[in-house]
């Protein structure tokens, strides 16, 4: 298989859960480049996501590093499947691959939990309160530039509103709630857009209220993507150069104590949706 020039953040993961599995189990490069057949080199392209591996590949290595996990190994087999692409490949050389595999990690993922202190949740936003984000980025954003990131997140929320959509529990401060972003009128639309959200089965929006206090990385966005097994969850944080994908199990460890912490200060859904209310019909 050709080598890729630019490999996204899944098929990177991929290659390090095959490096995670080859040293757990003592194999050595050496070795797994004669039991798979290819060259030495190979096997640390592969590692790094240059290099595609093929899941009857996934699947030999695992035997013979003893991973009887039979449902991470599927899932391994299942990321190494050949010529996937979903409908964001189409935005690939107009926008950054960040955003991108933003939307590749909601896509496969089964269960999402989100927390924003001051931002309305992307896959929550209205068109015009994601244009109003748009144009505060510096550096400025010429107008094409704009339109592609407000069409790529329109998109993007699809993914709540498809054929068996994953759960998604969106935790957000009073204060998001209060931003103005496009003025009164457009913070009012987005109000009632998320009390219409929160009705939706799969969409569970809980409010921390001024009056909660403190908590643990307060001010953070933080996504918390959770994989068809716990080994392949994903932290994505948002930062001033872009998004940044965590699954080391330490930092997924911290990141599940934040959104648990933030969870038990929350008022609860109803709660929530009546505080949203009461925020609205000030405007």
């Amino acid at each position: 298989m050709a080598a890729r020039t630019s490999p996204t953040e899944r098929q990177k993961r991929l290659g390090i859960e095959v490096r995670k599995m080859r040293t757990s189990a003592g194999v050595t490069a050496e070795y797994a480049a004669g039991l798979l057949g290819v060259d030495r080199g190979k096997i640390s392209h592969i590692e790094s996501g240059v290099r595609a591996i093929s899941p009857e590949r996934v699947r030999t290595l695992a035997c013979n590093c003893a991973c009887e996990d039979e449902r991470y190994v599927d899932a391994l087999a299942e990321m190494a499947e050949p010529g996937q692409k979903g409908w964001w490949d189409k935005y690939r050389g107009s926008l950054p691959q960040g955003l991108l595999d933003i939307a590749e990690l909601e896509a496969h993922a089964v269960r999402m939990r989100a927390a924003y202190s001051m931002h309305v949740p992307g896959l929550l936003q209205i068109s015009d309160h994601a244009l109003a984000v748009f144009r505060v980025v510096i550096p400025q954003l010429p107008e094409h530039e704009i339109a592609l990131r407000l069409a790529h997140r329109v998109e993007r929320q699809q993914v709540l509103d498809g054929e068996n959509p994953p759960d998604f529990v969106a935790i957000v401060h009073e204060a998001a709630l209060r931003m103005r972003f496009g003025g009164r009128a457009v913070a009012r639309a987005q109000l009632d857009h998320l009390l219409k959200k929160s009705e939706q089965a799969n969409i569970t929006l809980l409010v921390i209220p001024f009056e909660a206090g403190a908590f643990p990385g307060a001010g953070q966005t933080v996504l918390y993507a959770e994989g068809p097994t716990t080994q392949l969850d994903t932290v994505q944080i948002d930062s001033s150069h872009g998004p940044d994908f965590l699954h080391a199990e330490a930092q997924l460890a911290k990141y599940r104590a934040h959104l648990d912490w933030m969870e038990r200060i929350a008022l609860s859904p109803t709660a929530s949706r009546d505080l949203i209310r009461e925020i609205a019909n000030s405007l």
